[in-house]
């Protein structure tokens, strides 16, 4: 697999509406679970190993569903790298759908596609990146998300300019007092 190298955050933007590649697969053991659930508390009894989960809606421990979603990270690391990028801020997710629950010791992989880049002020870009996240033997994916990031540094074009605040005034006549 290869990464695809942009030049510059700038260079994204003549990239938009193409898929950008797809991730190795990344396995998800419950290891990783178990830590998972004790870094963030989630303690409920599907992410465990044992009978109760054996026994529950999936036929065995599941992984957490943002645990899957954090791997999205390093998965990106693997489809592409922006050079020239002294920063990499997550902005936030847009549209977070997940759709299939992932076993313990299963595999995930992510595809990517650039949906929209801009340039900001203070020579950030910002991306907006629709990923899908698939399920090793799954028909369904993991989930589905926007990922919005901002990309600073490199050689900038121009910011898209804000639009101008619109003033709104009631109609009709004025009351006077």
């Amino acid at each position: 697999m290869t990464v695809r190298v942009f030049a510059s955050p700038a260079a994204l933007v003549d990239a938009v509406g193409e898929e950008l590649g797809t991730s190795g697969w990344v396995t998800v053991g419950q290891s990783t679970v178990d830590g998972f659930a004790e870094v963030t508390g989630d303690h409920q009894w599907i992410h465990q190993a044992g009978s109760a989960a054996e026994d529950g809606p999936f036929g065995g421990p599941v992984a957490h569903g943002f645990l899957t979603l954090s791997l999205l990270i390093p998965m990106l690391d693997d489809i592409f790298r922006v050079e020239q990028a002294s920063a990499v801020i997550n902005k936030g997710v847009d549209r977070l759908r997940f759709t299939t629950p992932v076993p313990a010791g299963g595999r995930v992989r992510a595809t990517a596609t650039l949906s929209s880049a801009r340039a900001r002020v203070r020579g950030f870009t910002e991306v907006v990146l629709s990923v899908v996240a698939e399920v090793e033997g799954k028909a369904r994916p993991a989930y589905t998300v926007d990922v919005l990031m901002l990309y600073q540094g490199g050689e900038q074009r121009p910011p898209v300019p804000e639009p101008e605040p619109v003033e709104f005034h009631r109609a009709g006549p004025r009351r006077t007092a």
